[in-house]
Protein backbone atom coordinates (compact mmCIF):
# COMPACT_ATOMS: atom_id res chain seq x y z
CA UNK A 1 0.00 0.00 0.00
CA UNK A 2 1.35 3.25 -0.85
CA UNK A 3 0.15 5.92 2.08
CA UNK A 4 0.08 9.67 1.33
CA UNK A 5 1.03 10.57 5.02
CA UNK A 6 3.31 9.36 7.22
CA UNK A 7 2.84 9.69 11.25
CA UNK A 8 5.84 9.05 13.82
CA UNK A 9 5.80 9.49 17.03
CA UNK A 10 7.24 12.80 17.59
CA UNK A 11 4.53 14.39 15.38
CA UNK A 12 1.94 12.43 17.37
CA UNK A 13 3.70 14.10 20.66
CA UNK A 14 3.65 17.24 19.02
CA UNK A 15 -0.26 17.31 18.35
CA UNK A 16 -0.88 16.33 21.92
CA UNK A 17 1.69 18.91 23.26
CA UNK A 18 -0.40 21.69 21.03
CA UNK A 19 -3.24 20.45 21.67
CA UNK A 20 -2.55 20.69 25.81
CA UNK A 21 -1.13 24.13 25.48
CA UNK A 22 -4.21 25.74 23.05
CA UNK A 23 -6.76 23.95 26.19
CA UNK A 24 -4.02 25.94 29.06
CA UNK A 25 -4.03 28.88 27.13
CA UNK A 26 -7.69 29.14 26.33
CA UNK A 27 -8.93 28.28 30.49
CA UNK A 28 -5.77 31.16 31.36
CA UNK A 29 -7.50 33.76 28.63
CA UNK A 30 -10.93 32.77 29.87
CA UNK A 31 -9.97 33.40 33.79
CA UNK A 32 -8.13 36.78 32.91
CA UNK A 33 -11.31 38.19 31.02
CA UNK A 34 -13.80 36.74 33.34
CA UNK A 35 -12.16 38.68 36.11
CA UNK A 36 -11.70 41.80 33.87
CA UNK A 37 -15.39 41.81 33.25
CA UNK A 38 -16.02 41.46 36.53
CA UNK A 39 -14.25 44.39 38.18
CA UNK A 40 -15.57 46.17 35.39
CA UNK A 41 -19.21 45.23 36.91
CA UNK A 42 -17.53 45.46 40.39
CA UNK A 43 -18.80 41.85 40.80
CA UNK A 44 -15.51 41.46 42.77
CA UNK A 45 -14.97 39.58 45.84
CA UNK A 46 -13.27 41.51 48.69
CA UNK A 47 -10.01 40.00 50.21
CA UNK A 48 -10.36 39.20 54.01
CA UNK A 49 -7.48 40.38 56.28
CA UNK A 50 -6.46 37.22 57.47
CA UNK A 51 -3.61 37.42 55.01
CA UNK A 52 -0.37 35.52 55.09
CA UNK A 53 1.45 38.27 57.24
CA UNK A 54 -0.27 40.44 58.83
CA UNK A 55 2.10 41.42 61.60
CA UNK A 56 3.06 44.99 60.44
CA UNK A 57 -0.56 45.59 61.14
CA UNK A 58 -0.30 45.56 64.80
CA UNK A 59 0.74 48.03 66.73
CA UNK A 60 3.38 46.95 69.55
CA UNK A 61 2.04 50.02 72.38
CA UNK A 62 -1.84 48.55 72.16
CA UNK A 63 -1.60 44.85 72.36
Amino acid sequence: MNYPFYFDAGLGAMIAQAAIAALAGFVLFYKTVIAVIKGWLGMRKEKKNGSFDSSYEKDPENN
